[in-house]
């Protein structure tokens, strides 16, 4: 291992980033763009759901109950209804999600929800039993025995902001920094300077770190990026230690980035790279890492599939630490397994490398 040809090859790819600023700034904005557009379009939030309201009976009791919907935050009445026809017709046209129903004599309540979105009907549903069963609760001749007062730690506010950003920044790092790289060495095979590389001393080794360094810049940058986003535009509380933070980080990224130059050594062309990196980080980091479906709740060959997926430990790593102000001491397995994933990824990106020309 030679320092000296590994920082010639770290100067070599700063100066292609460098030179050419229309990449550098795409790939400095690309992260910000895409937390910007996922944060404000992705959202898991419930509330203002358009009601339809057929009531029967018109007493004073049933006005009351429909006064409670309409002062609740989760709902908003789009209308009354003359017939469980007028109803159906409301929900075919995507008009209102929920309805209502009182009938005469006001024994009891039917609340119709539209399933053809089923979470967000499964949360309209509860929220509306929910409104039923205080109001019923409220005008009861005897006081309920047991009063209970929720409390929420951690996110109190019940945003759902609050723990997709933490997560979208693992998603972002991941896909930007595989295909930062992915490209870099099928470039070189297909320009015709790998085999000039080749045909020096210069081993695999020194190859990757060199090429990891200029890139580890890059990524580095643009994790300060996101998490500023992250933190001054939306509003995500940060509890924990900002060098606890930076070190699961440069782990994460040093893994991501070997795999993008892993991926890189075995594409022959840039486009097959370009496919790969898009691919193999985009999906899984979006789908398996628990972002934004548990993992948990996910079948059992599904779960052993997602335990390489490094994107679901930095997610568990950047939730606790945003919102839970946890540190080494209750993450250090994550960190831990991010730090595996990296050195194994990097050796195999290393062994794939060809030592010189054919």
């Amino acid at each position: 291992m030679s320092w000296r040809r590994t920082r010639a090859i770290l100067r070599k790819e700063i100066l292609h980033i460098v030179r050419d600023p229309r990449s550098l700034a795409m790939a400095l904005a690309f992260p910000f763009l895409l937390l910007l557009l996922f944060s404000y379009a992705l959202s898991l939030d419930v509330d203002r759901i358009p009601t339809l309201v057929f009531d029967q009976d018109r007493s004073p009791e049933s006005r009351s109950l429909v006064a409670d919907f309409q002062g609740s935050p989760y709902f908003t009445i789009a209308g009354a209804a003359s017939s469980y026809a007028a109803v159906e017709r409301s929900f075919d046209r995507g008009e209102t999600y929920l309805a209502l129903v009182i009938p005469p004599g006001f024994g009891r309540v039917q609340i119709l929800v539209d399933g053809s979105d089923s979470n967000t009907a499964s949360i309209a549903q509860n929220y509306a039993a929910t409104v039923v069963s205080t109001w019923a609760a409220r005008r009861a001749r005897r006081p309920v025995p047991v009063e209970p007062r929720v409390r929420v730690w951690y996110n109190s506010a019940m945003k759902s902001r609050n723990f997709i950003v933490p997560g979208l920044v693992a998603v972002i790092l991941q896909i930007i920094a595989a295909l930062l790289t992915s490209l870099t060495v099928a470039r070189e095979w297909e320009s015709g300077a790998m085999e000039q590389l080749l045909s020096t001393p210069l081993r695999p080794a020194e190859l990757i770190l060199g090429k990891l360094g200029a890139f580890y810049l890059l990524g580095a940058a643009d994790a300060v990026i996101a998490t500023l986003a992250a933190v001054f535009l939306f509003g995500v509380p940060f509890r924990g230690e900002v060098w606890f933070l930076a070190f699961a980080t440069a782990i994460f990224l040093f893994g991501a980035l070997s795999w993008g130059l892993f991926i890189s050594s075995i594409a022959s062309t840039q486009v097959l790279a370009f496919q790969m990196g898009l691919l193999s980080s985009f999906l899984p980091a979006f789908l398996l890492s628990g972002f934004i479906y548990a993992v948990e709740n996910m079948p059992a060959p599904i779960q052993a599939v997602s335990t390489i997926v490094p994107a679901k430990y930095f997610v568990a790593v950047l939730k606790s630490v945003f919102l839970k102000g946890l540190g080494f001491q209750t993450l250090w397995r994550e960190v831990l397994l991010l730090a595996v994933y990296a050195a194994a990824v990097a050796l195999l990106a290393v062994r794939r490398l060809p030592t010189k020309v054919a």
